[in-house]
């Protein structure tokens, strides 16, 4: 009968510790990071972070390239700093943009330098609700590398076979068999 008492108590011990621990992530997800200006992210290259800003127009150029224009019709090109950018491969992943237009939008990505200002790429919707950008592979690390091959994708001296390769009994060191 203790034996029975003492596995509940650890199982009762175990469930509240798993409890504890499984509300610390939930906590840390709803501290999210506040979004910064677009002047603030121009100064902010190569950063993850959210950009909060208003969309005043979507321009698409006739390659497909749309671009979300947060400046006023009054502001200057010159004066534009920010700019966010959406290529047509990305276009059904990202999406309808135009209905973001005179609206106030949260958008994470990465900040890069683009042509003399800082801008980001949306290449992903759910970027718009606080997720990453879509993951892009660098071609010069994965050339040549296919999934379904037993190569890897780098070639590392360190998982080459050193020497020749050495079986069970070496061929040198064999007994003569009785001939029958």
């Amino acid at each position: 009968m203790k034996h029975g008492i003492q596995f509940c108590r650890d199982h009762v011990a175990a469930l509240i510790l798993l409890a504890l621990f499984s509300t610390a992530p939930a906590n840390a997800k709803d501290k999210k990071k506040p979004c910064v200006t677009p002047e603030q992210a121009a100064k902010m290259p190569n950063k993850d972070v959210c950009v909060s800003a208003h969309i005043y127009d979507v321009i698409e150029l006739p390659d497909g390239t749309r671009y979300l224009d947060i400046c006023s019709a009054d502001t200057p090109d010159a004066k534009c700093y920010f700019t966010f950018v959406s290529y047509k491969e990305d276009r059904a992943d990202v999406g309808e943009l135009f209905r973001y237009r005179d609206e106030d939008v949260h958008v994470r990505g990465i900040v890069r330098p683009m042509h003399g200002r800082a801008g980001m790429i949306i290449n992903q919707a759910r970027q718009f609700y606080g997720g990453p950008e879509k993951f892009r592979p660098n071609p010069r690390l994965a050339r040549g590398f296919e999934g379904s091959s037993d190569r890897t994708a780098v070639r590392d001296p360190n998982l080459l076979p050193q020497g020749r390769p050495r079986s069970f009994m070496n061929s040198r060191e064999q007994e003569a068999r009785p001939v029958k």
